[in-house]
């Protein structure tokens, strides 16, 4: 095993949470490594949903011209709906200055994300592994990383788990031998499909008996849909996707109207769900957690790629804080992000998880969509409970070094 020259920050996952905050970072001269497990472009299980709010951080960031390139499908708002076909609509121009949400698959959105970090300097490597983490006096101080069959070790003065829902890096510093996990109580299936009927420029939620799912037009013409299921029925369905749909998502009459035509374009990418809900956002002196690693907020919100973004800039602010003044420690790096974290995030995350019970109680979304139908205030109060505070995006006129 080799071991390379040190990095300030290394950084787990190419998703729009790392990457994001390798832009911001590398953008002010810090030197910083971001290692991904696939070869970009890829598709992802997402949504691909992305809420007005984004585009003025994807103009910090340096993209938005490239975002807008791929064409992606304008949502003037989001629609729910209960399993009767009752509605509730919340305009996106209740969000953000440019007033539509944008539906981009994440393939194209992603491969944006990832050259641009490196076009400012960040070393990206693709196709690699982190099989674990360098620790020494109880700190994180890099990690091991696997790439072309060859392991070696990178030091870091902070390392970030940016790598979604598995937290492999987490779970590295928590996992026992020949312990046994349960079994995941959800499954998420996504496809890209075409021929539905969904409304034009609305992206529709649909409720139903153990979950929820999403569709909403995106690039080429083509829809994303995206839902979660209950392990129970997936395993009723034969774990069969299509029949997961049409016997369970088509519960909901409006989904069974948008969907009793459509053709499937792309396979069928499936992941088993533990939870939503935030975890240990710093949960080992010198690792830090952005991104779903950090707090996995609902998909109905519709704020998880916000979340994403917002994370890694605010990872990148406090890091970039303790780089330029070289006297903040590990530890009260550690203090200071958390406490940002919090500040900005566990409002909107405790009112989700409210807006969950909602979501998975038999009757219960029915009866909370009538409600917020028929009232404007609610729904607008509610929307914005699920975005809260903002991070300020860099203004990448400094440099660390």
């Amino acid at each position: 095993m080799t071991e390379h020259s040190n990095y300030d920050v290394i950084i787990a996952g190419g998703g729009p949470a790392g990457s994001s905050a390798a832009i911001n970072l590398a953008s002010r001269g810090a030197r910083v490594l971001l290692v991904e497990q696939k070869k970009f472009p890829r598709p992802k299980l997402c949504g691909e949903f992305i809420s007005p709010e984004c585009v003025a951080l994807f103009e910090s960031l340096g993209v938005a011209d490239q975002m807008l390139a791929a064409r992606p499908a304008k949502l003037a708002e989001t629609v729910f709906y209960s399993r009767s076909g009752k509605c509730a609509r919340v305009p996106s121009s209740w969000f953000g200055s440019t007033g539509v949400a944008l539906g981009l698959s994440r393939a194209e959105m992603d491969e944006c994300l990832l050259r641009r970090a490196s076009d400012v300097g960040a070393h990206v490597i693709e196709d690699a592994q982190v099989t674990n983490l360098v620790v020494a006096d109880e700190t994180v101080r890099g990690a091991t990383i696997k790439h072309n069959g060859v392991q070696a070790n990178y030091l870091s003065a902070v390392t970030i788990d940016a790598t979604g829902r598995s937290r492999s890096l987490v779970r590295q510093l928590n996992s026992k031998p020949n312990a046994k996990r349960e079994r995941a109580p959800m499954v998420a299936f996504k496809a890209h499909v075409e021929n539905t009927s969904v409304a034009p420029g609305a992206c529709e939620i649909y409720f139903y008996r153990g979950g929820y799912g999403g569709l909403s037009n995106i690039e080429n013409g083509l829809s994303n849909l995206c839902f979660i299921a209950s392990a129970h029925d997936v395993r009723a369905c034969g774990a069969s996707a299509d029949r997961v749909m049409r016997e369970v998502i088509c519960q909901n009459q409006r989904a069974k109207e948008t969907l009793q035509n459509a053709r499937l374009q792309s396979p069928w990418l499936a992941v088993s769900l533990e939870g939503f809900g935030r975890h240990s956002v710093a949960p080992m002196v010198g690792l830090l957690a952005i991104g779903d690693a950090a707090s996995f907020i609902d998909p109905f919100t519709g704020s998880g790629m916000l979340m994403a973004l917002q994370s890694g800039t605010l990872v990148a602010n406090e890091i970039a804080k303790s780089l330029e003044g070289n006297s903040m420690s590990r530890h009260q790096l550690r203090v200071n992000y958390s406490v940002a974290y919090h500040e900005i995030f566990d409002s909107r995350l405790k009112i989700c998880s409210l807006m969950r019970k909602a979501a998975f109680v038999p009757g219960l979304a029915e009866v909370a969509v009538r409600a917020f139908g028929a009232s404007e205030k609610i729904r607008r109060a509610l929307a914005r409970a699920t975005r809260g505070a903002q991070t300020k995006p860099f203004p990448f006129v400094t440099r660390v070094r």
